[in-house]
């Protein structure tokens, strides 16, 4: 891309900081782009919580296989290496920050990125990968504050 040309992809938000912030994006990037079962994504897991990876990312691979099955719309992720957050990845981690603490606009931010109201398992689904990394040490409602 030559200077100056906009990009195809809208990136308005800044990645997040922390490294749980972090690895949530990376993970979820990776299994966007290169299916669920990616190691790159299993191998970040295992290097963040050791011996217990198994659980977040197995309910990762679930939320991702939810969100695809409920989609009604495309769901823009930017490359693992991007600096910036789509719309869309702004809105599934303020989605699941807020998942545990505040459900209902959870379910409402939910229902907006997936373009249907029929956002109930995906919702289950993100409280469950928000209680995993709670559980483990790494909570996600970093992610609500922006």
């Amino acid at each position: 891309m030559a200077y100056g040309e906009t990009s195809p992809i809208d990136l308005p938000r800044p990645i997040p900081g922390g490294y749980g912030n972090r690895l949530f994006l990376f993970v979820m990037r990776r299994m966007a782009t290169a299916g669920v079962n990616d190691a790159h994504a299993a191998n970040a897991m295992l290097g963040a919580f050791g011996r217990s990876y198994r659980r977040p990312l197995v309910l990762m691979r679930a939320m991702m296989l939810e969100l695809a099955r409920a989609s009604s719309r495309k769901i823009l992720v930017a490359p693992c290496c991007c600096a910036r957050m789509t719309a869309d990845e702004a809105l599934m981690m303020e989605a699941t920050g807020d998942a545990l603490r505040d459900p209902d606009s959870a379910y409402d931010r939910v229902s907006s990125l997936l373009g249907n109201d029929h956002a109930l398992g995906a919702l289950t689904c993100l409280q469950a990968v928000a209680q995993a990394h709670v559980d483990l040490g790494r909570p996600l409602d970093l992610y609500a504050a922006g």
